[in-house]
């Protein structure tokens, strides 16, 4: 069973790109499961042809934690959360995969609100089996980031990875927030595709096996707003600015 990796304190950002994700590089253990991963889909399409992913639910919590009960101070309310939700099913959706919501906690608590002692904030609030997406909604987690989240790996239940599984992201990216270029909620959307092992387009630049991926064209370097047409990479085809894992505006 997948448990997720202890990654966080390495800053994934170019200077460039006004979307700044915490998740860091993966780690050699991480790539050989991507690349795994890989191999196995190019064998059943040589066999298939096609390959048909079966549809799943993912039992999620969300946690709002936040400085005060203030909108503003980022105290979520339960329609911003249901909408939040809508998109997250909606951008899965077409992969068969969706978001069973079971529950939300809101806590106020000015040090976990900015992202202090993360391990003590996920050991009090997270729950669920490893399966289970915990989503952790901050005030601010410094330096411009938006959101970080954990690869899958190999830990023991109960663990610190354990604990720290999940994705952290900034309350105003939600739809309707006040995160310009990045309040339509697909921050969220973003996160959680690293917690499913997925990694950025632009990951490995030009050359090697870039994000696992093999339909997703090569990218030098994250994209910033909307640069249609961009093609860091010749020969590949154009930038996947459409993709989820870039850094392009929402």
């Amino acid at each position: 069973m997948l448990a997720k990796s202890i990654i966080y304190g390495l800053m994934a950002s170019v200077a460039s790109a006004r979307f700044l994700c915490g998740t860091p590089e993966p780690t050699e253990e991480e790539k050989q499961i991507a690349q795994d991963f890989m191999i196995q889909e190019a064998a059943s399409r040589r066999f298939d042809g096609n390959v048909t992913a079966q549809a799943f639910t993912v039992d999620t919590y969300i946690h709002v934690v936040a400085r005060g009960t203030r909108p503003q101070d980022g105290y979520l309310s339960d329609a911003t959360i249901a909408a939040q939700m809508d998109v997250l099913n909606a951008d899965y959706g077409p992969s068969g995969i969706s978001f069973n919501l079971l529950g939300v906690t809101r806590t106020v608590n000015t040090q976990w609100a900015s992202d202090g002692n993360e391990l003590a904030m996920k050991q009090s609030l997270r729950r669920g089996d490893y399966s289970t997406l915990n989503l952790y909604f901050l005030y601010n987690l410094g330096g411009g980031t938006l959101g970080y989240c954990y690869f899958p790996t190999t830990a023991a239940a109960g663990s610190t990875a354990f604990y720290r599984d999940g994705c952290s992201i900034l309350y105003s990216t939600v739809p309707g927030g006040s995160a310009t270029g990045f309040n339509l909620g697909r921050t969220a959307t973003h996160e959680v595709g690293h917690w499913m092992n997925l990694y950025h387009t632009f990951q490995g630049g030009c050359s090697g096996s870039g994000d696992f991926v093999a339909d997703t064209p090569a990218q030098s370097s994250p994209s910033s707003g909307c640069p249609v047409g961009r093609d860091s990479c010749s020969g590949g085809g154009v930038d996947p600015i459409h993709n989820y894992m870039d850094y392009s505006d929402e």
